[in-house]
C-alpha cells in the first residue's frame, strides 16, 4: 500500500512527514535542505510508494496567499515535472509552526531541543499531514 508524504516547505529546508500504509498515522520523518529536496524524492519514492504529496499552502490571517507562495511555485512546477503521476494537495499551514512550537512544550521537550529550527518543521509537517488526514 502507498504511502503519504507531507512537505512543509521552507527557502532553507523542508520539514517531512508520512503516513503508515494503512493511511491512519501521520509521523515525521526528517527535514531536508530545500535544495536537496527533489533529489531526496526521488531516493526517498525509489523506496517507498507515495500515492500523494501534501504540501503546506502558507496564507496570511485573511486567507490570502503570503510571500513565502512565491517560493513553493517554482518547486511546485519541478514536483510535478518529476512526478507527474503522483498528484499534490495544498493544505493550509497557518499557524502549524505556532502549534508545532507548543506541542514540543507540553511534550516536555527541553529547551535547547526547541530552539532547533529542523525539528519545528518536522513537527509542522506532520500538523499539515494530520490536517489532512483527519479532512478527509
Amino acid at each position: 500500500m502507498a504511502r503519504i508524504l507531507a512537505i512543509d516547505y521552507g527557502q532553507k529546508r523542508c520539514g517531512i512527514a508520512v503516513t503508515d500504509e494503512s493511511k491512519i498515522i501521520a509521523s515525521g520523518l526528517t527535514t531536508v535542505d530545500t535544495k536537496n529536496m527533489i533529489s531526496w524524492l526521488i531516493e526517498y519514492t525509489s523506496k517507498e510508494d507515495v500515492e500523494l504529496f501534501v504540501i503546506g499552502e502558507p496564507k496570511r490571517l485573511h486567507g490570502e496567499a503570503s510571500e513565502s507562495e512565491q517560493y513553493i511555485i517554482p518547486f511546485l512546477k519541478k514536483l510535478h515535472h518529476e512526478f507527474p503521476k503522483i498528484p499534490v494537495k495544498r493544505i493550509d499551514e497557518r499557524f502549524t509552526s505556532k502549534i508545532a512550537f507548543d506541542t514540543m512544550i507540553t511534550s516536555g521537550i527541553s529547551k535547547k531541543k526547541r530552539r532547533d529550527k529542523a525539528l519545528v518543521d518536522q513537527i509542522s509537517a506532520t500538523i499539515i499531514l494530520q490536517d489532512y488526514l483527519y479532512n478527509l
